[in-house]
């Protein structure tokens, strides 16, 4: 398993407390802190999982 999958689903997860916390304080800019960090993550668990799938030389 590629550590960058492991790395964005961290960041996901990190990206929904925020984003949670921040609906929760009615706070926007947390929100919108948390919904990129979420993004990040599924962008970087994605390029994980192509390394993953590439072939191994």
């Amino acid at each position: 398993m590629d550590k960058n999958r492991i790395k964005g689903r961290l960041k996901q997860t990190e990206g929904t407390a925020k984003d949670t916390l921040g609906k929760l304080t009615d706070n926007p800019k947390l929100q919108a802190k948390g919904k990129i960090k979420t993004a990040e993550g599924s962008v970087q668990e994605a390029f994980g999982k192509a390394r993953d799938a590439a072939p191994k030389k």
